[in-house]
């Protein structure tokens, strides 16, 4: 498997980073970013609900459970959305590529010891984004998915970044 995360430091931070090609036109695409029928299909808590506009307060998680806001950062449309997720800030950018687009997603966050764990998160969510815009299936078993890309990307970037694990209880956790 091609493992296109990229990890590095930015000061105190850590920084995953993922670009893919992706064969639709920016505004498709931004509509998966955007939009609660795009969302639902691929982000990692279902559809956030909010308006993904500069300033914006969106909350996100599950509408029965736990919940955590973020701001709209930037969002200036289809080139480029920017929000805080928790304690994290998520931006996206999107380049014309032909007829389809080239996505970069950085992840800029705290906690290096869980860099592994996010980047199979962002890596299997981003392969359910291709799976919605291409309307193709989507792997049967998503947890087992991401456990075969964790176990990749904990390779890939090592112990220090392997040190925080799925919380407890987590899907991902329990097995299939």
């Amino acid at each position: 498997m091609q493992l296109d995360g990229q990890l590095s430091r930015v000061g105190d931070k850590a920084r995953l980073q993922f670009t893919r090609k992706l064969a639709h036109a920016p505004e498709k695409v931004w509509h998966a970013l955007t939009e609660t029928d795009g969302l639902k299909e691929w982000f990692p808590d279902g559809a956030p609900r909010g308006k993904f506009v500069e300033g914006e307060t969106v909350e996100f998680g599950e509408v029965d459970g736990s919940t955590f806001s973020g701001t709209v950062l930037v969002a200036d449309p289809p080139r480029v959305l920017e929000y805080t997720w928790g304690d994290d800030t998520l931006r996206f950018e999107l380049q014309p590529d032909g007829k389809g687009t080239v996505l970069t997603l950085t992840d800029i966050f705290d906690e290096y010891g869980k860099a592994a764990r996010d980047g199979a998160g962002w890596h299997a969510c981003l392969d359910m984004l291709g799976h919605a815009l291409d309307r193709t299936k989507p792997p049967a078993d998503p947890m087992s998915h991401w456990r075969g890309i964790n176990a990749e990307y904990q390779e890939k970037f090592g112990p220090e970044a392997s040190a925080i694990g799925p919380p407890e209880g987590h899907p991902v956790t329990q097995d299939s």
